[in-house]
C-alpha cells in the first residue's frame, strides 16, 4: 500500500478530498548513462516525509489541499508500451478535473504525458525546464527514447526551452531559438523571464527534467551538466509562470538517488512542494 504524500493526514490524502493528483512512473528504460531514476520515486516520497509543511514565503500549507497518490505506471517492457501506458495515464488523470502531477523515471516518460495535454488543451505551450534540448526524432531506433522527450512537442504545440546547455549537432534543425533561453545566456539578469512569459501561451504544461539545476546542488541525476541553474533564480522563475499563466499540470524527472547522500531528494522534495504552493496560492490563504 502506498504511503501518504509526505506523510499527510489520511484526511488531506482521499481522492475524493483531494485538488492534487500525484503519479510515479519509475520507468529507466532508455537511459543511456547514469542510472537509477527508477528509484527516484521512492527517494523523493521518504525526503517529502521529513519536510516541514509550511511554507515560509507565502504563509500557507498547500498540502491541506489535499495529495493523492495514483498506482504507479509500472509499465517497463519497451519504450513504446511505457509511452502508451503514460499517454493513458495522463488522459485518466486529465479526467478527473483535478491538478495532474507526475514523477519519473527517466524523461521518456514525458512523451505520453505531453501528447495527452496538448491534445485535451487547445493552444498549449509546453515549457521544457532542462539541461538538454531532447529533440532528436528518434534515437536507439525509437522516438520513445528520453533523447526524445519534446520532438513530439516541438511539432505540435508551443514548446519554450529554458536552461539548455547541451545538444547535438542534428538536434539544431528542430531547435527554435527565439523560444530557447540557453544556461549561458539567463546568468546576467532576469529579463529573459519576462521574454519567455511572452512567447507563451495562456495554458502551460511544465516538464522539468533535474538536470536543469547545477550539479553543485542536484548531484542526484543521469547526465549532470556544469552551469546550471541556481535554487531560489529556479523559485523566482516558476512564480512567475505559475502567477502569469494557467498551468495545467507537470512532471518532473531524472531523479537518481545517490546512496549516502540525500541532497538531491530533499531539493525535489522542496521544489515539487513549491510548485503546489505556487499553483494554489492565489486562491487564497
Amino acid at each position: 500500500m502506498m504511503k501518504n504524500y509526505a506523510g499527510i493526514e489520511d484526511k488531506f490524502a482521499s481522492f475524493e478530498k483531494a485538488s492534487i493528483l500525484l503519479q510515479s512512473i519509475p520507468y529507466d528504460g532508455t537511459s543511456t548513462w547514469g542510472k537509477g531514476a527508477d528509484k527516484g520515486f521512492e527517494a523523493f516520497m521518504d525526503a517529502s516525509e521529513n519536510m516541514e509543511l509550511y511554507d515560509v514565503e507565502t504563509g500557507t500549507e498547500v498540502y491541506k489541499r489535499g495529495v493523492f497518490v495514483l498506482p504507479e505506471v509500472s509499465e517497463k517492457s519497451s519504450p513504446e508500451a511505457m509511452f502508451k501506458a503514460s499517454y493513458a495515464a495522463a488522459l485518466s488523470a486529465i479526467k478527473t478535473g483535478k491538478f495532474p502531477t507526475f514523477f519519473g523515471g527517466e524523461h521518456s516518460i514525458s512523451i505520453g504525458l505531453i501528447k495527452a495535454f496538448y491534445e485535451n488543451f487547445k493552444n498549449l505551450t509546453v515549457l521544457q525546464l532542462d539541461a538538454h534540448t531532447d529533440l532528436r526524432p528518434e534515437y536507439h531506433g525509437t522516438p520513445y527514447n528520453h533523447a526524445c522527450a519534446v520532438f513530439d512537442a516541438s511539432q505540435n504545440c508551443n514548446l519554450v526551452q529554458v536552461g539548455i546547455r547541451s545538444m547535438d549537432v542534428e538536434e539544431d534543425i528542430y531547435l527554435d531559438r527565439k523560444r530557447c533561453f540557453f544556461a549561458h545566456d539567463i546568468q546576467e539578469d532576469d529579463d529573459w523571464m519576462k521574454e519567455s512569459l511572452s512567447l507563451m501561451t495562456d495554458n502551460v504544461y511544465i516538464t522539468l527534467d533535474l538536470d536543469v539545476f547545477d550539479p553543485s546542488i542536484m548531484p542526484g541525476t543521469g547526465t549532470p551538466e556544469p552551469g546550471g541553474m541556481e535554487y531560489y533564480q529556479m523559485l523566482k522563475y516558476l512564480k512567475k509562470v505559475f502567477k502569469k499563466k494557467n498551468v495545467m499540470g507537470f512532471d518532473i524527472v531524472e531523479l537518481a538517488p545517490i546512496e549516502g547522500n540525500r541532497i538531491s531528494e530533499f531539493l525535489v522534495a522542496k521544489l515539487y512542494y513549491k510548485m503546489l504552493t505556487y499553483k494554489f496560492e492565489r486562491h487564497g490563504r
